[in-house]
């Protein structure tokens, strides 16, 4: 009787195998090559598109295009490190580095608390109403709480985050404008832009740039003693932000009324009319948006205000990128 199990076992074992020998095995492989098979065939149609002479006799063409992107780009990271994107401060966390925290509670279960975050300058640790408060007049709450005051220097210093925001945010549009540009003139097959994207700036050459505006946020925050609840009211100062912002400034602070002391604020509405004036040309090379629809423009101070310079009409112009790229380093080794 044992001998007729063995022998039963046996048998299972030789029929559970040779069914997945010529069954499952098979299957399994049929599964795998529908899988692979499409990305292998996608691969091999990406680099036939990549060594086409199509492709690379326009690759040559706009290669001067190509360049003049990635100079753009290069131009972007300068206005990122040299920009100023930082104005005010809470004081509520100053010395907050020098003592540590510790949840020392000895309750069987202990669940997750809000904590405040004493340590960051941008972050006023407060009561609930302030929080709320600060909701319904966020500026009014941000210069009392932020050290923000009304004074001409004050004003400079948010007229002079506000330009870097605006030259950061124009210039990272205009990359965008440009990389799609390139992409169009290129028209590559649709399956090109689904898979192999970045692969594909790569293959032109265009050096994609992440370069994100890096907006000042202030928060106002409540956290409960026992860290059972927290509330948080944030203002982040991007171009409408820092245009009302300087508005508000202007109102508290009494202008000089000599011609000589009589300035304008420079909101993103002001720069917008001194590019109409110069009809959206460069006043040092005379290239203008007509002839180049994606030229970057901006507004300079032709005396700088570190030399004096009022942000006056006439002592505004429009510049290309290059052009001003140029006078600002002229101006810095000086």
């Amino acid at each position: 009787m044992p001998y007729l199990i063995v022998i039963g076992l046996v048998l299972v074992a030789v029929v559970l195998l040779v069914t997945y020998w010529y069954i499952v095995l098979p299957i399994g492989a049929l599964v795998c090559l529908a899988v692979l098979l499409p990305r292998l065939i996608r691969h091999i149609r990406k680099n036939r598109y990549f060594a086409s002479e199509q492709f690379l006799a326009h690759r040559a063409a706009i290669a001067a295009v190509v360049a003049e992107h990635n100079d753009l780009a290069d131009y972007v990271e300068e206005i990122r490190s040299r920009g100023t994107f930082q104005i005010g401060g809470s004081s509520t966390g100053a010395t907050a580095h020098l003592a540590t925290f510790q949840n020392t509670s000895q309750h069987k279960h202990r669940r997750d608390r809000n904590l405040a975050d004493y340590a960051a300058s941008n972050v006023h640790n407060c009561s609930l109403q302030v929080v709320r408060n600060a909701k319904a007049e966020p500026l009014k709450y941000v210069m009392k709480y932020f050290e923000i005051k009304p004074t001409e220097e004050v004003l400079g210093n948010v007229e002079a985050l506000g330009e870097s925001v605006s030259r950061l945010e124009n210039a990272v549009q205009n990359l965008k404008r440009r990389e799609e540009a390139i992409t169009v003139s290129f028209d590559p097959p649709p399956f090109i832009l689904k898979h192999y994207q970045e692969e594909f700036m790569s293959q032109v050459g265009v050096e994609l740039s992440p370069v994100t505006v890096p907006y000042p946020v202030y928060a106002f925050e409540y956290v409960s003693a026992g860290g059972n609840s927290s509330q948080r009211t944030t203002l982040e100062m991007n171009t409408p932000t820092i245009d009302a912002l300087i508005g508000t400034l202007s109102q508290k602070i009494r202008f000089t009324k000599s011609a000589a002391g009589q300035r304008s604020l420079m909101t993103a509405r002001f720069r917008g009319f001194i590019k109409e004036r110069d009809e959206y040309t460069c006043q040092q090379c005379a290239l203008s948006t007509a002839a180049e629809p994606n030229l970057l423009l901006e507004v300079d101070h032709i005396l700088p205000v570190s030399r004096g310079g009022l942000s006056k009409e006439d002592n505004l112009q429009t510049l290309c990128w290059r052009c001003n790229r140029t006078k600002s380093n002229k101006v810095a080794v000086l």
